[in-house]
């Protein structure tokens, strides 16, 4: 690691765990920079603004998550994605505190919010990982024959269980290990068959992702000809 790759994980930590005890909007990049023990330009130069550090965090998270996903190659793909949920929890458990922490920014801050444009390539990462996820199972014949449409349902899925798991205030999260265990049993089945795979995927991903459906890009395509 060169040095400048050692102060900026030195600075995205201190700004982790300053977000993490005084709050996203407590903090400020003085702070950061004076819990590191760098000058506020230095700061400056790897993280011009609080959404960058933001960011960060994403960009590891997500490629944790992604190199997990990679990682469930045993059974279908419904037995697949059980064991992507479980992946992700245990990625995103140590950080769950300054993931609490930031929930604000999470929906709130417009350019590090989770469905920011800024922050596509968190989900694109996580999305593409749970497409493979079932385009590479071996029961992949008999799951629905659009493995993107579907990758897109089991990440909202995901994002859904971890949102809860945040917001969780049982005793060592046990309601979120019941809706995971849920999902995992009947709830990826259920994303196949259900509305989800349907126009209510497309609208929810319309919200969401701020995409078009397909068939309306095709049809409006059709008009304009």
């Amino acid at each position: 690691m060169t040095k400048g790759e050692r102060t900026r994980a030195r600075l995205l930590e201190a700004g982790l765990a300053l977000f993490e005890k005084r709050g996203y909007q407590g903090t400020t990049l003085r702070d950061i920079a004076a819990a590191a023990g760098v000058s506020v330009g230095l700061m400056y130069r790897y993280f011009p603004a609080k959404q960058a550090l933001v960011l960060a965090l994403y960009d590891r998270l997500s490629a944790e998550v992604a190199a997990r996903l990679a990682r469930a190659v045993r059974g279908g793909w419904a037995e697949r994605f059980a064991t992507a949920l479980r992946a992700a929890l245990a990625v995103l458990a140590p950080h769950r505190d300054v993931l609490r922490a930031l929930l604000a920014a999470f929906v709130l801050e417009p350019d590090s919010a989770i469905f920011a444009p800024a922050t596509a390539f968190s989900r694109q990462r996580v999305q593409a990982g749970l497409v493979e996820l079932v385009r590479g199972a071996p029961d992949a014949k008999g799951a629905p024959a659009d493995a993107e449409r579907l990758g897109r349902a089991l990440y909202l899925a995901l994002l859904g269980l971890v949102l809860f798991w945040l917001l969780d205030r049982s005793r060592g999260q046990a309601a979120s290990r019941r809706l995971a265990r849920a999902l995992e049993q009947r709830g990826a089945a259920a994303l196949a068959a259900g509305p989800l795979l349907g126009g209510g995927l497309e609208l929810v991903s319309e919200a969401v992702f701020g995409s078009t459906p397909a068939r309306r890009r095709s049809r409006r395509a059709g008009s304009r000809a």
